[in-house]
């Protein structure tokens, strides 16, 4: 019953913020717990960043699939500083994409605050909630940090 009344709790923050992607998972999770399909849940859990992030992979790549992207704007990526930049910005996301993962096996709990900050991050700073692994990252960095200063 408690994790019903938290997604009907996030179907109204979600509504009250404008975000459909909170409300639209909090209600489809929401009716697989009503109609008794909970035994997908975990299967969900395990494979649900799997699936978005394939998802996602297949909307940036669209562009080249469809020829938008032609072989002279892939060479300019690499012609001009901010080209450079932007492949040292993918290669920093998905290093902190793989630490995110590492620090989500090893202390599983930040989960909750990781959520809750995504919540808060779409609702007030109008974010997308497209990364929970970066968040996790990210993170992960900021308690290495508090860890340093605090000599912990």
């Amino acid at each position: 019953m408690y994790g019903e009344l938290v997604l009907v709790a996030l179907i109204v923050i979600g509504l009250i913020g404008r975000s459909s992607i909170i409300t639209t998972a909090a209600c489809i999770l929401l009716i697989i717990k009503l109609t008794s399909l909970e035994r997908y849940l975990p299967t969900i859990e395990r494979r649900g960043i799997e699936l978005g992030l394939l998802f996602l992979t297949l909307a940036v790549l669209v562009p080249f699939a469809s020829g938008r992207v032609q072989p002279k704007d892939i060479l300019a990526a690499f012609s001009g500083w901010t080209g450079w930049v932007a492949i040292a910005g993918g290669a920093m996301g998905a290093y902190l994409n793989s630490r995110g993962l590492d620090t989500l096996k090893m202390d599983p709990q930040l989960i909750v605050g990781i959520v809750i900050g995504s919540i808060v991050g779409v609702l007030f700073l109008r974010g997308i909630p497209v990364g929970p692994l970066m968040a996790a990252g990210l993170a992960a960095i900021l308690i290495k940090i508090v860890q340093l200063i605090l000599g912990k």
